[in-house]
């Protein structure tokens, strides 16, 4: 962010999210990534179009997501050839395909697995449509782990959760489990998914977390958000949406205007920074975005609020130590 300032620019990329296939090996109901043609769903992004893209950008972090990434079958070059060029590396998996394909990976401080879990094992089954994924998922963390490799969650909630099931689930994962990182997002109502109705309003979001973070859970969980987002999801702040800042790229090649949402592609990022109408979105501008309080869109303006504050950057030092000694 620094160098960003010294070269004055004020659109830049803190993390990109890579999408190097769309097929998946689950059809989750809340999923609005995988309803492509077969053609499509055949596709897999060379190494040197991926890798490529990401040092285009110029992001210092990257979220390879898709589909279901463990199906690409050079994933594990395209993560080994940017953990070279010293980007972090969240290989974001429903870890099906995890203990399998492990052996292609080696641990590093600059990679880590992003594991799904969006509850206990009759939730999360539920959600991804198919009993024992959360057993496999649980085993191939534990697995993951024991070879010492970096293991992060990211889990969804939607209006059919409660306090007492977010708890639950970020309890286990984070004292039972003890994976290193845990991120939330309350889920996006994509257009294209199954289930249309269990998506949250925001009232409901904020209503949620504020008492699911009540009794020091906040504090003593390790979650992987700024504490200013997490202010964000109780309530306590608003911001705009500044999804350049966490950019998406897909086979297709760069989304208009985030991950969340597909108005179109361009070549280069350069273009898509440049060439879209970003005053155009987020929360009173585009009924799309009504109800949008993700990560994507809200995690990177917190980011920068956070920096451009000293009372905000020594708070989020503060909560990152207390939570790591937990």
């Amino acid at each position: 962010m620094a160098e960003q300032k010294i070269r004055r620019r004020d659109k830049f990329p803190l993390i990109v999210e890579l999408e190097p296939l769309f097929a998946c090996n689950l059809k989750c109901e809340g999923c609005g990534k995988i309803q492509h043609p077969a053609g499509v769903l055949k596709q897999r992004m060379p190494v040197a179009q991926a890798v490529g893209a990401v040092v285009e950008s110029g992001a210092p972090m990257v979220s390879i997501a898709g589909g279901e990434p463990l199906m690409h079958p050079q994933i594990d070059e395209i993560v080994r050839q940017l953990v070279a060029k010293r980007k972090y590396v969240f290989l974001c998996t429903n870890a099906m395909l995890l203990r399998k394909k492990m052996d292609k990976f080696t641990p590093s401080p600059y990679f880590a697995f992003a594991v799904h879990i969006d509850g206990l094992r009759e939730r999360h089954d539920e959600s991804v449509a198919k009993e024992g994924v959360f057993d496999e998922a649980v085993e191939a963390i534990k697995e993951a782990k024991r070879r010492g490799f970096r293991v992060t969650t990211n889990s969804t909630f939607f209006n059919t959760d409660t306090p007492q099931t977010i708890i639950e689930v970020l309890n286990f994962l984070n004292d039972d489990l003890q994976v290193d990182e845990m991120m939330i997002s309350p889920a996006y109502a994509y257009e294209k998914a199954p289930d249309q109705e269990h998506f949250l309003g925001v009232e409901q979001t904020r209503e949620l977390f504020k008492k699911a973070f009540s009794g020091g859970n906040r504090r003593r969980w390790r979650l992987n958000h700024s504490p200013l987002f997490l202010d964000f999801l109780e309530g306590k702040v608003d911001f705009p949406c500044t999804a350049w800042a966490i950019p998406n790229y897909s086979l297709f090649g760069w989304q208009r205007p985030c991950y969340l949402m597909s108005d179109g592609y361009v070549p280069t990022y350069r273009e898509l920074v440049e060439d879209t109408d970003w005053d155009k979105y987020g929360r009173g501008k585009d009924p799309r975005c009504a109800n949008c309080m993700a990560h994507c869109g809200y995690e990177p303006t917190a980011v920068l609020a956070t920096m451009g504050s000293l009372k905000e950057s020594l708070r989020a030092m503060r909560e990152t130590v207390s939570g790591n000694r937990e």
